[in-house]
């Protein structure tokens, strides 16, 4: 069987408690004042210390020891910006792995953002944002593509191949695939010759939720009963995806992960007929089987795997309304700061913060959750919208006094 791993990378820039009387006298926006407080380099330095550094340098280890162990990262553009300014001993730890030959590092939105529900043109550039932001610092040049959270339907589908790349990771959702199976590649529908890589999100889970859960009937999960699994689906493929954050955050390194991890390439192989691929050899390598047609949003979020996790509520759905109606006129400023400023806004943890929605994967949705209530996320998220807008009026009362032109 072959195996690809993929692992999503980032950590958004949260919004500090920003209340109505900063409107106006502060747009620092990201950065709490009170270091007591839950902030950006707190939470950026705790899970480095617990996850991508212990984690790199374990992998790294597997990737020097096992000549065919291959695995794939997404990082986004926040969470490289992120390490850069507070520790740019992690941008050097995923070097070293990429310096193997076996890392492949996929693109996505720099900001993580949601940008695709709203504008195509915004969307767009963010993707070019990114894939820029890796070249610069990687050096690489992807040509493989993951939206936001897994997020995907045709229509991103024939986005994606209009921008060159060869293949797109999604959620192999119940409700896309009825009787099929995501243990194989599909051709997104209405392409050309855009490839899908499909999650298996049982065995991912597994490990990514399941893993520590002493009520769950298989624990504890051992490395080779999780290999015996591994061999035993029918397909040309498993594709394990999931948050980096599964090694060391997620999963505490007292659960013993990080001791299955270093075990895990070496189980595997065991079996000669197992293979591990990265996402772009598999695209490469093996054929489409069919045409997959994905009408309606998924996304790897939940139980139910679509949009609810960021769209399901009123304010939910108001935030990012009033935020995308100001995209014209933001990016009509020509002010670096300011662009950036919002585009760090649509960052999709935002919205997640505001959901109020039960759900059946855990409190999942208050990981590094810096607010008390899903209110409180919107009442600072909205504050911060109204002195954006303060600075745009500024700036085009500026403009105008500039020209000459009378208000």
């Amino acid at each position: 069987m072959n195996i690809c791993m993929y692992f999503q990378v980032h950590q958004p820039y949260r919004i500090k408690r920003y209340r109505i009387f900063d409107i106006g006298r502060n747009n620092n926006y990201f950065d709490a004042d009170d270091q007591t407080d839950l902030n950006n380099k707190k939470v950026f330095t705790k899970v480095a210390n617990k996850c991508y550094l212990p984690a790199n340098k374990t992998y790294l280890d597997l990737l020097n020891k096992h000549p065919e162990f291959k695995i794939a990262f997404s990082l986004s553009g926040v969470f490289i910006e992120q390490a850069e300014e507070y520790m740019p001993e992690v941008i050097d730890s995923f070097k070293e792995l990429i310096a193997t030959g076996r890392v492949e590092i996929l693109d996505e939105t720099y900001y993580h953002s949601l940008s695709f529900l709203y504008s195509e043109e915004e969307y767009i550039s963010q993707i070019n944002l990114h894939k820029k932001k890796v070249q610069e610092v990687f050096g690489v040049t992807p040509t493989v593509f993951r939206n936001t959270e897994l997020i995907y339907n045709d229509w991103i589908g024939s986005v994606i191949e209009k921008l060159g790349y060869k293949g797109i990771l999604t959620e192999g959702a119940d409700k896309i695939l009825d009787w099929k199976s995501p243990n194989y590649v599909y051709k997104a529908n209405g392409s050309e010759n855009l490839k899908l890589l499909l999650k298996n999100y049982k065995l991912s889970d597994d490990v990514a939720f399941r893993f520590s859960e002493k009520t769950w009937k298989e624990h504890p999960l051992t490395v080779d009963k999780y290999a015996q699994w591994l061999s035993v689906p029918q397909g040309d493929i498993i594709n394990l995806f999931m948050d980096y954050e599964t090694f060391g955050e997620h999963q505490w390194e007292d659960s013993g992960i990080f001791e299955f991890l270093k075990k895990f390439p070496e189980e595997v192989l065991k079996n000669p007929h197992n293979k591990f691929l990265t996402p772009s050899e598999a695209i490469e390598t093996l054929p489409a089987v069919d045409n997959l047609s994905i009408p309606f949003y998924i996304s790897w979020a939940d139980t139910e795997r679509d949009l609810s996790a960021w769209m399901s509520n009123d304010i939910q759905r108001d935030a990012m309304e009033k935020l995308f109606r100001m995209e014209h006129q933001i990016l009509k400023s020509d002010d670096p700061k300011l662009i950036h400023d919002w585009r760090k806004m649509t960052t999709s943890d935002h919205f997640y913060y505001m959901c109020t929605k039960w759900f059946s994967d855990g409190d999942v949705h208050k990981y590094f959750n810096p607010y008390e209530t899903p209110y409180d996320a919107f009442i600072s998220f909205m504050n911060v919208l109204n002195d954006i807008q303060l600075r745009l009026n500024k700036k085009s009362q500026e403009s105008h006094e500039v020209a000459g032109t009378p208000n």
